[in-house]
């Protein structure tokens, strides 16, 4: 081993790898106190232990990037341990290490899952440039994981666009406060784009490079949520035959954006509140704490102030999180927006789906800014997908005939009912999943329900 480039007063820094975590289990404790050493100077945290025993009690109580481990080692081998490891579905990278070994021990290594087999005496630079090549592979599997959840949300998806005096301002607010390091709350009706404003304080700040974690409070069972945020470790509930990371360690050095977050309960509420002061989570079932270094990003159709005061939100989080707050206003307060959004859509939907996109012609246009589009932004881009899809806009052939003889597109008004009877048809007079079909809340699947006098089943 060479430690040359390590001096006594070699100062320890946050360092290129401050986000990872290595696990060395040898039980040499010089070689242990050279590799803490060696990594701690580049800003990975450095857990070891002796024996397999001891490294696998670590393991079950945080999370680990990588592990160097040693093939000798009292007790259980290293190649022993390597095999239950990957058995018992540990998706991290293990890097082997030994002072005796042959072709045989070598391809044994890597046949149990092994990335890399090293021989002592080795060099700093032969460890460094191994786990570069682990933290690599462990980023691209943070971002594959991310991403597969924003797939599944595309459902979700909706528009942030237009030039109204409200929408000026608040791109004007995001600007000013994406590059601050502080906790935002946005607030907005459902549908109105709070996800992707989020996503623009998150590309314009510091965080770019990294993870844009999205999840939706409201949209996790309260039993699960606690584990989807902060982590679990092996046997802590019922089905939690492995230990997992939560969200906020998958978005370490980036942003996790908490939609919804209204919903959560007010036992999480006080362990959201704790891990936002401290930067620190403690995975469910653990005894140790987890340093994250993740900037929050919160969103509410609620009125938090309200939910204060009714006691079904905790003030001291609510404090916390509304240092910064962006509204978005509702689709309905700037009808300018509409036709642009409308357009948008139109050629951004076509696009994926396949198909040319519409005229959108100003008698159809000057309807749809006549609409109130309870659903927002959501509700306009579910319209225009319904559009593409049957080929134009909904025209009915008892409806008003034009005057070149060709029928006149139906009021928004009466689309939307008609659709909206049909789709409660479809579901078999299923108003929860009728509501989730038409990106609208049950409540006011309901109210219009009871203006137009339908009973339904």
């Amino acid at each position: 081993m060479n430690d040359a480039a390590l001096p006594d007063d070699a100062p320890l820094s946050r360092g290129p790898w401050a986000d990872y975590a290595v696990l060395v289990v040898d039980d040499e404790m010089g070689l242990r106190r050279f590799l803490s050493r060696a990594l701690g100077a580049r800003g990975v945290l450095v857990e070891t232990a002796d024996s397999a025993e001891a490294a696998a009690a670590l393991l079950a109580d945080a999370h680990f990037d990588a592990i160097i481990l040693d093939i000798a080692l009292p007790g259980k081998a290293g190649l022993e341990w390597l095999r239950e490891l990957r058995a018992g579905a540990y998706a991290g990278d293990v890097i082997l290490i030994t002072a005796f070994a042959d072709m045989d021990t070598a391809i044994d290594a890597l046949r149990a899952g092994a990335a890399d087999f090293i021989l002592k005496p080795f060099r700093v630079d032969q460890i460094l440039n191994s786990l570069q090549r682990c933290f690599e592979r462990a980023r691209l599997a943070r971002e594959n994981y991310v991403l597969r959840r924003e797939v599944a949300d595309l459902s979700g998806e909706v528009g942030l666009v237009g030039t109204s005096q409200a929408m000026r301002q608040l791109y004007s607010l995001i600007k000013r406060v994406a590059p601050t390091p502080t906790t935002v709350l946005i607030q907005g009706e459902s549908g109105v784009g709070k996800e992707l404003a989020a996503r623009a304080l998150h590309s314009m700040s510091a965080r770019a490079a990294r993870s844009f974690v999205p999840v939706n409070c409201a949209a996790v069972s309260p039993e699960l949520i606690e584990s989807e945020l902060f982590g679990h470790v092996k046997g802590a509930f019922t089905g939690a035959s492995e230990s997992r990371s939560g969200l906020f360690v998958y978005a370490n050095g980036g942003t996790l954006f908490l939609d919804e977050i209204g919903e959560l309960p007010l036992a999480l509420q006080t362990k959201l509140l704790r891990a936002l002061e401290e930067q620190r989570v403690r995975p469910v079932g653990s005894t140790k704490e987890v340093p994250v270094d993740v900037r929050v990003i919160a969103a509410t159709n609620r009125d938090l102030r309200a939910e204060v005061d009714a006691g079904r939100f905790r003030q001291d989080l609510f404090y916390r999180l509304e240092v910064l707050t962006l509204t978005i206003p509702p689709l309905r307060e700037r009808p300018e927006d509409i036709a642009p959004l409308a357009e948008q859509f139109n050629q951004q939907l076509a696009t994926r789906i396949g198909l040319p996109p519409l005229d959108i012609v100003p008698e159809v246009a000057a309807r749809l800014v006549g609409y109130a589009w309870p659903g927002n932004a959501r509700e306009l881009r579910n319209f225009i997908e319904r559009a593409l899809i049957l080929g134009h806009f909904p025209v009915d052939a008892d409806s008003q005939q034009g005057g070149n003889g060709k029928a006149l597109p139906l009021t928004l008004a009466e689309v939307e009912q008609r659709h909206i009877l049909a789709v409660l048809r479809q579901c078999e007079g299923n108003k929860t999943r009728a509501a989730e079909l038409l990106g609208v809340s049950r409540k006011t699947l309901e109210r219009k329900c009871a203006e137009w006098g339908v009973t339904v089943p």
